[in-house]
């Protein structure tokens, strides 16, 4: 069992709740599957790709909760990134808290497991 973490608009992740289904950002469509992150890899994610940007949450899933459209691919630094293959089910949430920006500019994730 292992934690992850998907970034995201929270406007996207209430659109994904109303309709029961979440098909990824304007990038994980563009990818072809929805980016997450682990723990140690989320906080560099949120610098890199989401700096600067206010109204973010960060949902928290389990990744034996994720099933076969679960994939590890190498990604930055050739790091293992966890990527998901199809839609992802906000049902499927353990948590989802807002990542309000700190005063570098970077959203602040909390404490991430």
């Amino acid at each position: 069992m292992m934690r992850v973490y998907k970034i995201l608009a929270r406007a996207e992740w209430e659109a994904a709740c109303a309709a029961g289904r979440y098909e990824g950002s304007a990038v994980d469509l563009k990818d072809g599957f929805i980016h997450l992150s682990t723990a140690a890899q989320a906080p560099e994610t949120a610098r890199r790709h989401f700096a600067g940007q206010a109204g973010l949450v960060v949902v928290e899933l389990e990744t034996d909760d994720l099933g076969p459209a679960l994939k590890w691919e190498p990604s930055r630094g050739g790091d293992l990134f966890p990527h998901i293959y199809g839609p992802l089910d906000p049902a499927k949430a353990l948590s989802v808290r807002d990542a309000a920006l700190g005063e570098d500019g970077v959203p602040n994730l909390g404490p991430l497991t």
